[in-house]
């Protein structure tokens, strides 16, 4: 157990970063951030802030020397000069589910063995192998770099085989996965925290509506119709956190297809399609990612209200905050970061029912 009055290193500086910071303080934690730039958003409501790059082992090793324990909140992370930090101190997530997401082929291989359902899929490594892949898969169809991809980036449509060239001049040639289109009645996710005991608790699958790759809102209660692919999705889920040994907040994202779960992705970390939970459940999912990593009791997952949307302020919709606060059921969180760029999340507004 890291008792209260011990720091927390984090590697990242984002809103996620952030939010930990502030979910830890109230439980007696400090925390330390670690990440590039100068003053990214979480540093400012936390304790310290060391400046390093993500693949420099020297200054990460010398990061978690100065704490009793890490995580992280950003997964686009070399996963090796991350490894080798849980060398000086105690880190969570562990660094395998950190390399199995970062890489889509590999992350849809782990799934399958555990009997989980992707939509259809195949490795693409050259022009060649995107031919290939379509003629097996066929079209529409999306293809996606197999690293470093997120909200909707590193991403191209085919709409048709013509489109080939330009999706892949899109990716630059990078290896990729193509998946085939799936026909899907909405997007899902399963949040669930899992304590070094294995003790394992999950808040209510939020429904999930994206727009140009970017999360749009996130609302719980999920319709009544998910229910049979949110309890499919929530085995698969559970079943990912015990193979992986896990500690802490894992997210995976589904599409519900009739009663059936087609995973999508996991993410090894707090999750965006979570926010709601800091106003909406009984225990935030940051609140509770703190517990986890510590060795303390995990928190009550229940809905604080009938039901909770979670709206993503997007680039200038941050200006809003003046409307947003004179609605007295809105919660509103900006994020401190500068500029307000086209796709840019720049805060979250939750409102409960």
């Amino acid at each position: 157990m890291i008792p209260p009055g011990a720091t927390i290193g984090i590697v990242g500086g984002g809103q996620l970063g952030r939010m930990l910071a502030l979910a830890a303080a109230p439980l007696g934690y400090r925390c330390h951030i670690y990440a590039p730039g100068e003053a990214p958003p979480a540093a400012e409501v936390a304790a310290r802030f060391t400046r390093g790059a993500f693949d420099d082992a020297e200054a990460l090793a010398r990061f978690a020397d100065q704490v009793d324990i890490v995580t992280y909140e950003f997964e686009n992370i070399a996963a090796g000069p991350l490894k080798a930090l849980g060398e000086h101190s105690e880190l969570h997530p562990p660094p395998r589910a950190l390399e199995i997401a970062q890489d889509r082929l590999a992350e849809k291989r782990f799934v399958l063995e555990l009997g989980g359902r992707p939509a259809p899929f195949a490795a693409v490594d050259d022009r060649a192998g995107l031919d290939a892949a379509m003629a097996g898969i066929g079209t529409p169809a999306i293809l996606k770099t197999r690293r470093l991809g997120y909200d909707g980036k590193g991403q191209a449509r085919l709409m048709a085989p013509g489109d080939a060239d330009a999706a892949w001049a899109a990716v630059n040639g990078a290896p990729s996965v193509l998946e085939g289109f799936v026909a899907f009645d909405g997007e899902f996710s399963i949040l669930l925290c899992r304590g070094g005991d294995g003790r394992i608790v999950l808040w209510d699958a939020p429904r999930n509506v994206h727009e140009g790759g970017i999360l749009r809102r996130s609302t719980v209660p999920a319709p009544a119709t998910f229910a049979p692919a949110i309890e499919k999705g929530a085995r698969l889920a559970s079943a990912i956190a015990e193979a992986l040994d896990y500690v802490g907040v894992l997210a995976v994202e589904f599409f519900a297809v009739g009663g059936e779960a087609l995973f999508n992705e996991m993410a090894p970390r707090v999750h965006n399609s979570g926010h709601w939970t800091i106003e909406g459940a009984t225990t935030s999912q940051f609140e509770n990612h703190v517990r986890a990593i510590c060795g303390l009791p995990l928190g009550a997952t229940a809905l604080t209200a009938a039901g909770a949307e979670m709206r993503n302020l997007i680039g200038a919709e941050a200006d809003e905050w003046p409307a947003i606060l004179a609605d007295p059921a809105a919660h509103l969180h900006l994020y401190g970061k500068g500029e307000a760029r086209p796709g840019r999340k720049m805060g979250h507004v939750t409102t409960l029912s």
